[in-house]
């Protein structure tokens, strides 16, 4: 029987991370907006980092290695958590499938429809139609765990299941609508090293090494291949297996699930966030502010998410094709549909391939949109969800 000590566990952990995330983006802007530190950031960030190994050459600047290489570190670790809960977990359970699957459904496609609307008619930016669709879980359980115990588990079990559905749909999207032109000897290396793992599953092989080292290949085709090299990670988690032919021994993919994840919560991710939000406020005109870009995108994040879960979800419950989770009002279910407008992590990654090939940033600085709709949906967010929680606890006091 699974105990709350795991779960809470895995809570104080992502809190954690939430934190460590926003510090990170503040220190980005501060090294970005300060004189003689914005010089040290930007020539971090544009630090040359090339690998060679006989022919092969891999250059890039440190920004890319990040956004490519840690990255996939990150999806491997995403792909980890979606084979456990399809097998074990919440989402192994047909039931606890239907109302956070149809909510990340309804908060992917309005928010997207939103930026479409405000750049249906401007081809050099409307690549970024998918920036506002994601949803960022370390920092939404980070607000979570500022309202302390109070929050109901079930709460953060649907936060925490919308937030994975919503991360194949990321993945999705990335896999088709952001892959640059296609080597096809490098997709033949990649679907190569497909049945080997394959094998490696099915044979029930224990040690990392092999998965190390094919990953490691894997990746390095996929990165010359055109298709980004990160779902590297995902595929690669799909091939680790769950268990062992010995039953006695720990299943593979939660140790390596729980090895990675201070990794990524407290480095992988804090990198990136420091490397990809440092935006110069000095510089921003009105013109760039107001751009149809960054306004789609936080319009698209902060009403464009609440309205997609919220009415899709208020739609099924009512309809009877699903229930609201155990002690969720619909407040609280409101609320955490706001909050589910916190897109930073993903958001960033997905503008950094939607605008990587153009010179739109000069016109705009996307990322504006994305932190200014992840900071209202956070505020607004935070604040329905205390007072639902206030108004359940004067509920109790007066039934006592």
């Amino acid at each position: 029987m699974l105990t709350i000590k795991p779960i809470e566990k895995f809570f104080k952990l992502e809190s954690a991370g939430g934190i460590l995330l926003m510090v990170s983006t503040l220190l980005a802007l501060i090294f970005a907006n300060t004189p003689f530190l914005d010089s040290l950031y930007k020539l971090f960030i544009e630090i040359p980092v090339e690998v060679r190994i006989a022919d092969l050459n891999i250059g890039k600047p440190l920004l890319l290695w990040i956004n490519d290489g840690l990255m996939a570190i990150f999806f491997l670790l995403v792909g980890l958590e979606l084979k456990r809960e399809a097998m074990e977990g919440e989402l192994s359970d047909p039931k606890n499938i239907i109302l956070p699957g149809i909510g990340a459904f309804g908060g992917m496609a309005v928010p997207a429809l939103i930026y479409v609307l405000f750049n249906w008619d401007d081809p050099r930016v409307i690549d970024g139609w998918a920036v506002p669709a994601a949803t960022d879980i370390a920092f939404a359980l980070g607000v979570l765990s500022l309202l302390g115990r109070s929050v109901p588990v079930a709460l953060k079990v649907f936060l925490t299941s919308l937030a994975i559905f919503d991360d194949v749909g990321a993945i999705i999207i990335i896999a088709i609508f952001y892959t640059s032109k296609i080597s096809f000897v490098s997709l033949v290396i990649v679907l190569v090293c497909i049945p080997i793992l394959w094998m490696l599953n099915r044979y029930r092989v224990g040690p990392r090494a092999p998965y190390i080292v094919i990953g490691v290949i894997m990746w390095v085709a996929m990165l010359k291949s055109g298709v980004h090299a990160t779902l590297t990670g995902v595929l690669l988690a799909m091939f680790i297996p769950m268990r062992l032919d010995d039953e006695k021994s720990s299943s593979p993919v939660k140790e390596i699930e729980h090895g990675l994840h201070p990794w990524v919560t407290f480095f992988v991710l804090p990198i990136f966030a420091f490397a990809n939000s440092g935006i110069d406020v000095r510089s921003l005109t009105t013109d760039q502010v107001l751009h149809s870009a960054p306004v789609g995108i936080a319009a698209g994040l902060f009403i464009g998410k609440q309205l997609g879960i919220f009415t899709l979800c208020w739609l099924f419950i009512k309809l009877k094709w699903a229930q609201l989770p155990t002690n969720v009002t619909w407040l609280g279910l409101y609320g955490t549909s706001v909050l589910c407008g916190i897109g930073f992590t993903m958001s960033l990654f997905i503008s950094s391939l939607a605008f990587e090939q153009t010179s739109t940033e000069v016109i705009f600085d996307e990322r504006l949109g994305i932190l200014v709709g992840s900071l209202a949906s956070g505020l607004l967010g935070y604040w329905l969800i205390r007072k639902d929680i206030q108004r359940r606890e004067a509920k109790a006091l007066e039934n006592q």
